[in-house]
């Protein structure tokens, strides 16, 4: 919970209105590993095991919802040795509203505090500038840029990828 925004873990019932966000390009052309056009047997799919994912300490995905309606993703996964990767997406009609900063703030407090984890990781389009903005806002620090295969766009781009260590993690 943020002042302005409800975060839940996120469960199968979200998958219709994730395909709604995730079908519009400029949202699916940031992400190097949604289809475009979606498919919403593979998202079904996807939202229906995150419950499971949470149970077993694999990945954390929670619905940040605006007035009663799913807006967008925020996520853990890709967690091994107290460490996981920080991921988002929103829906095009609240972009510049500071969600992504305001639910992902609360998130990794959420990875540091309770799951315990030490170390964020975290990626973005080179050609995606406010998503570089909302991770260093977030007090994330440049690693490198990789080249790896965007499935949206059906082509190699270059990803910035960022670090962060828990706050006095010593």
């Amino acid at each position: 919970m943020t002042p302005r925004l409800v975060l839940r873990p996120s469960s199968a019932g979200d998958a219709e209105r994730a395909f709604e966000i995730r079908s519009e390009w400029e949202v699916a052309r940031m992400l190097s590993k949604a289809t475009y056009p979606p498919d919403l047997r593979a998202l079904g799919d996807w939202f229906a095991d995150h419950p499971r994912q949470w149970a077993a300490g694999e990945a954390y995905r929670f619905a940040v919802e605006h007035e009663a309606r799913f807006v967008g993703l925020v996520d853990i996964d890709g967690i091994s040795d107290a460490e996981g990767k920080l991921g988002y997406w929103f829906d095009r009609s609240v972009w510049g509203r500071g969600f992504a900063s305001e639910s992902a703030a609360a998130v990794m407090r959420f990875a540091f505090a309770e799951v315990g984890l030490r170390q964020l990781r975290a990626g973005h389009a080179a050609d995606n500038p406010a998503s570089a903005r909302v991770l260093l806002k977030l007090g994330f620090e440049p690693l490198d840029a990789v080249e790896l295969m965007s499935h949206s766009r059906g082509e190699l781009i270059q990803q910035r990828r960022y670090v962060l260590d828990r706050p006095n993690a010593g």
